[in-house]
């Protein structure tokens, strides 16, 4: 049986998940771009703008992350993972499709920041973002409706 996907705050009870979450989906990116992938660097990146997090849930099942910051003038996508035993399935469009249809309604652009070489490039790519930097490691890219 499909489970509906739903989002819900995160909560402090979730930090374990949250570091196994980042460990599967970061880790080979980070060191790839020769960035921290240490569980202390884990650690501070998930507690960064950590009252933005929203746990992704199939059911009753967390399965992931969407950590968005919204001011008034843009929206800030700093990370969403999802676990990778439900990768492929559309689940992480589905969540950012949801939020950049919130977005269109606001009236304000989505940005975020993509490692170099991680496939999720071209999902947002797909979704409409479009490249406006790059570094060494990443780059920013920004979503208008």
């Amino acid at each position: 049986m499909t489970h509906a996907i739903r989002l819900r705050p995160a909560s402090a009870a979730d930090l374990p998940f949250l570091l196994n979450l980042r460990r599967l989906t970061m880790t080979e990116h980070l060191q790839r771009a020769g960035m921290p992938s240490d569980d202390d660097a884990h650690d501070r990146r998930i507690r960064a703008h950590f009252d933005d997090a929203m746990i992704v849930c199939e059911g009753d099942e967390a399965i992931g992350l969407l950590k968005v910051t919204r001011a008034t003038d843009e929206w800030h996508v700093h990370q969403i993972q999802i676990l990778p035993a439900h990768q492929g399935r559309g689940i992480g469009e589905a969540v950012l499709s949801a939020l950049l249809n919130d977005a269109a309604r606001a009236h304000v652009p989505v940005s975020l920041s993509v490692l170099h070489g991680n496939p999720a490039r071209r999902l947002y790519e797909r979704l409409g973002f479009h490249s406006e930097s790059e570094s060494d490691t990443s780059a920013s890219m920004i979503w208008r409706a």
